[in-house]
């Protein structure tokens, strides 16, 4: 393995790399309205010479280089969140800026990054002859993520019918290579009421003062969830409030909220709707306690409909994925550090719902995900394109 070549390339298609980057950063690519930033990604792929580029029902794009019996896939999911509020942006979020080590814009780290590394790390492969009769590389330009993680996966599992051997996730990893997060679901805790006109409220039965109390008990919970020594502790948070009343001036018939559940290794999706379910509150008021469905049409219109369950899931550090990652990564870079992820990614379906397994390696920083003046740094998306490139080979060899 020439990592010095391998490195070499990759620098030399950073002006390539950052200017694919601006395109895709400029045009706006919320979930479930990513169709131009799949036909850009689509242009890029046929530009470079990629073997096979489709666009499936989904709307997931599916590039191919080579033509080995081992199939190895990295996905990058390429729709963005929105702005929030604009006024806590220094800059243009389509527009972007770039000086001599950073892009800025909305998706710069999480993670139009990603596909971008991923795509020359293709090219690299191809340039140098690292592609062979062992492998063959897909790169994926996922859809709906930030609304439903993992979705596109099931789509691309069970009805493209693509199983690859393993899967490079590209969401930031602060350049650590990760091999593992929480798995996560969304809850919703309902309870009735009885209105009446507000100015005799004892006449009805007030559901937010039913809900305020079990708030109370559903926020000491988190306390008391179950701790895993690598992914750490589960947790839940209240994230959305809702209320129904005929009007200001009468009693609230219906309160509900929404409780974003993170599942650490050992806990179950049942496990932690039944902890719910006992809190005494909830028994009191005879609360309803469920888990969301997602059923939003994608780009394409294509409705594919889930419930909103994520999985956890964490791959050995001893596995061969693993340890071909790191050495990919300390051919050229020295050792790195193997951790897990903070945040949710598609891997909730690769390997927490289909077992395929997962090891995650991309540009950028978490904490850059969701946040006002996003960044990402050129060296890193030089970084994880050399990366890419030599993993496949190793992985390979030391899989005889």
């Amino acid at each position: 393995m020439d990592f010095d070549a391998i490195k070499k390339a990759a620098e030399g298609y950073e002006k390539n790399m950052t200017k694919f980057l601006r395109d895709l950063i400029a045009i706006p690519g919320e979930s479930c309205g990513e169709e131009c930033v799949i036909k850009r990604i689509e242009k890029e792929m046929n530009d470079l010479g990629f073997d096979e580029v489709t666009i499936d029902g989904m709307g997931n794009i599916l590039g191919y280089m080579g033509s080995g019996k081992t199939l190895i896939a990295y996905d990058a999911h390429i729709d963005t969140v929105g702005l929030g509020e604009l006024s806590n942006w220094t800059f243009d979020p389509y527009r972007g800026y770039e000086n001599e080590t950073e892009i800025g814009g909305r998706g710069a780290s999480d993670q139009l990054g990603g596909i971008v590394s991923s795509v020359y790390g293709a090219k690299i492969m191809k340039d140098l002859g690292l592609l062979s009769d062992k492998y063959r590389v897909l790169v994926t330009g996922t859809v709906q993520e930030e609304d439903c993680d993992g979705l596109c996966w099931q789509y691309i599992v069970n009805v493209d019918g693509i199983r690859p051997e393993f899967v490079v996730i590209t969401e930031p990893t602060d350049g650590n290579i990760y091999r593992g997060q929480r798995g996560r679901m969304e809850i919703r805790v309902e309870v009735k009421g009885v209105s009446c006109h507000g100015s005799a409220p004892e006449r009805g039965d007030n559901a937010i003062y039913k809900m305020a109390d079990i708030i109370k008990e559903v926020q000491a919970l988190n306390d008391r969830l179950h701790f895993d020594p690598f992914l750490g502790k589960g947790t839940l948070a209240v994230s959305e409030i809702f209320y129904n009343s005929p009007s200001r001036c009468a009693v609230a018939d219906m309160a509900a909220i929404s409780v974003d559940r993170r599942l650490t290794d050992g806990e179950t999706w049942e496990m932690a709707l039944e902890e719910i379910r006992a809190l005494p509150s909830v028994k009191k008021y005879n609360a309803e306690v469920s888990m969301y469905k997602y059923d939003r049409p994608s780009w394409t219109e294509l409705t594919y409909p889930t419930e909103c369950y994520f999985p956890t899931w964490v791959i050995p550090e001893d596995h061969p994925a693993t340890k071909a990652m790191v050495q990919s990564y300390s051919g050229m870079f020295g050792v790195p550090v193997v951790d897990k992820w903070t945040f949710s990614t598609n891997g909730v379906s690769v390997m927490g719902r289909f077992g395929i397994p997962c090891i995650g390696f991309g540009p950028g920083k978490e904490a850059q995900a969701h946040a006002p003046n996003e960044i990402t740094w050129k060296a890193d998306l030089v970084k994880c394109a050399a990366v890419y490139a030599a993993l496949p080979t190793l992985y390979c060899d030391s899989n005889k």
